[in-house]
């Protein structure tokens, strides 16, 4: 059997299981058996040597690279989360684009497909992950490797109206072309890719599910990631009578609480959500003195310059509310930026009386899975979830809003807070549903089929999550 070989930004320490992210928390939950995972060791300083540090530990081989200072300012903060990020986030107005930092992306991808190469075996199956390595698999074919390559965009994807705006973007969309298999999280980004294709490559998409181009065929899917839900219930089970759970349910005093989890970043439509919340203590005022709101929100990328500016927005946001509604036995908002491990998490999440999730864009956002799965079917609580999360299209029995409307927060807040337990029972029921269909498990075995059946090239044997 081939091994599964994972390229990701970055590569989980040998041996240990990650807290939290799409992707970690997607392979951890579904990866078994022989398999590599290769990518950024996450040390800057290191040399410019395509040369990778290989460590073992059971059946998985961790193989990473180290980046040079400057390669990381360009691949990394300047063009992936300088350029793209903002892109595929429909945030062109934040969007900073300079010459040099394509180039270093560029130079990155190649770097990276050379310290790969030769740790690939004739019979591996690779499987890209998200923005940072759009060309890698052209990289990859110039150096001669045929294995099956599929990539998986954990992000949205735009239209080509939008798309258009990145220059020299046809470059990206052509190297993309040399993969078998592309992946997106939902059916608008799928569309958004193929419009692109043609719009700015000329490329005729048929039915759009195969694309032919330079004599190969691309399989473009739509295949939404999801979480392992019943192992996620019963952390939450366990850790709901844990220690740090114990401290936050005492510190309530029986209030309910509101509960947020998200990284510090622009896309999460925190500032609207404080604002939200403002306006919920501000216009139905018998929710106070009764609610708490814990906004975690760990701060990620604080070498970019937006994400400083929103740190400090967000403070001053936090300081007005509990300045204004807080009394000297309640505060109502409870805002930090520090990271709690996803067991811990989940415990709170089942404590939570309401999930509060409304992204201003969200690829897909796992946190609104998890809130479902940590919920007591018996007595759940209720998820208010953005419309622009890629969730939004499974978990359609949620109370929906526009993040953009900060009263429509609020009055889904109201809604949720007073909602009685026949609706939110009926209500978590489907919504459970629909997480235990998606999961992490079928996320990643529909990708490895479609790998599988693609005609570009011949493995012996197939390859699978499952020993």
């Amino acid at each position: 059997m081939g091994r599964l070989v994972i390229v990701s930004n970055r590569v989980p320490a040998s041996g240990r299981v990650p807290d939290a992210g799409g992707l970690a928390v997607g392979l951890s939950e579904a990866l078994r058996g022989n398999a590599l995972w290769f990518g950024w060791s996450g040390e800057t300083g290191g040399s410019a040597a395509a040369e990778a540090q290989v460590t073992t530990a059971g059946t998985v081989t961790y193989a990473t690279v180290d980046l040079t200072t400057e390669e990381y300012n360009r691949f990394y903060v300047g063009f992936s989360n300088g350029s793209l990020w903002p892109l595929f986030h429909f945030r062109i107005g934040l969007m900073e684009f300079r010459r040099e930092y394509l180039e270093g992306y560029l130079a990155v991808n190649r770097k990276f497909a050379m310290a790969l190469a030769p740790l690939l075996r004739p019979d591996d199956v690779v499987w890209v992950h998200d923005y940072h390595f759009m060309p890698f698999a052209d990289e990859l074919r110039r150096l001669g490797v045929r294995n099956r390559v599929g990539f998986f965009l954990h992000t949205p994807f735009v239209p080509a109206s939008v798309f258009a705006a990145l220059p020299r973007g046809e470059h990206l969309l052509e190297a993309m072309c040399a993969y078998d298999v592309i992946g997106f999280q939902t059916e608008p980004d799928r569309l958004g890719f193929l419009d692109c294709l043609h719009q700015l490559l000329g490329i005729e998409i048929g039915d759009g599910r195969t694309i032919f181009r330079d004599g190969r065929t691309i399989s473009v899917l739509t295949n939404p990631i999801g979480i392992d839900p019943d192992s996620f219930a019963q952390d939450a089970r366990r850790t709901a009578r844990s220690q740090e759970a114990r401290r936050l349910r005492e510190s309530l005093v029986g209030r309910a609480l509101i509960l947020g989890v998200e990284r510090l970043d622009y896309s999460k439509g925190l500032t609207h959500r404080f604002e939200g919340f403002r306006r919920l203590l501000s216009r139905f005022p018998n929710h106070r003195l009764k609610v708490s709101y814990l906004q975690i929100a760990a701060r990620s990328r604080q070498d970019v310059n937006q994400y400083r500016a929103l740190r400090r927005e967000l403070d001053q946001l936090a300081g007005n509310i509990n300045g204004r509604f807080a009394e000297f036995d309640w505060v109502p908002l409870r805002y930090m930026t520090r990271s709690l491990s996803r067991s811990t998490l989940a415990g709170f999440h089942r404590i939570a009386r309401v999930g509060l999730v409304t992204p201003l864009r969200d690829g897909m956002n796992l946190v609104a899975k998890e809130y479902v799965a940590a919920q007591d079917p018996a007595d759940p609580g209720v998820l208010v979830l953005s419309r622009f999360a890629g969730a939004a299209r499974e978990l359609d029995a949620a109370l929906m809003v526009n993040p953009f409307d900060p009263d429509e927060i609020a009055e889904s807040l109201h809604l949720a807070l007073s909602m009685p337990a026949e609706e939110r029972i009926a209500r978590h029921a489907a919504l459970l549903e629909r997480v235990r269909t998606v999961t992490a498990q079928t996320w990643c075995q529909r990708m490895l089929d479609a790998l599988q059946e693609s005609p570009n090239v011949t493995v012996d044997q197939p390859v699978d999550i499952v020993p």
